[in-house]
């Protein structure tokens, strides 16, 4: 999934402060730039792990034009997108049966050995369900 967040500098504390709009309350302050990616990162795991383990649903990342057109306070920030992979956070995993056509199949294998953002068949079926899911 991939997330929006939105860095500002905070002039007075030397700080940044890193915010991720469509996860509520997940903000994160860093002593530099680079820092505040991999606490922002860090922050969305801890935030989507209360989320499951609530039991409540993992909130799709909106566009950064969306959120640049609803906070228009927010002009002088540097947008970004982290991408984290939300599987995990989705509850445990069950085996199923699913027919495909074999050409079907023989697309979905050759893409999964040629990319590294899928590691199996499955992962990559998931990835086009959540996106299907998100319209």
């Amino acid at each position: 999934m991939k997330y929006p967040i939105y860095i500002e500098q905070d002039e007075t504390l030397l700080n940044f402060l890193s915010t991720v709009p469509d996860l509520p309350g997940c903000t994160t302050t860093a002593n530099s730039f680079n820092n505040a990616f991999d606490k922002t990162y860090e922050a969305i795991k801890a935030h989507l792990s209360i989320l499951a383990e609530y039991g409540e649903s993992i909130p799709n990342g909106k566009s950064i034009d969306h959120h640049r057109s609803v906070l228009k306070n927010h002009i002088d920030v540097i947008w970004a997108i982290v991408d984290i992979d939300i599987t995990p956070y989705l509850g445990k995993s069950h085996k199923i049966n699913v027919t495909l056509p074999e050409l079907l199949i023989s697309q979905i294998d050759d893409r999964v050995s040629k990319s590294t953002a899928y590691k199996t068949r499955s992962g990559f079926i998931a990835s086009a369900c959540l996106a299907e899911l998100a319209k």
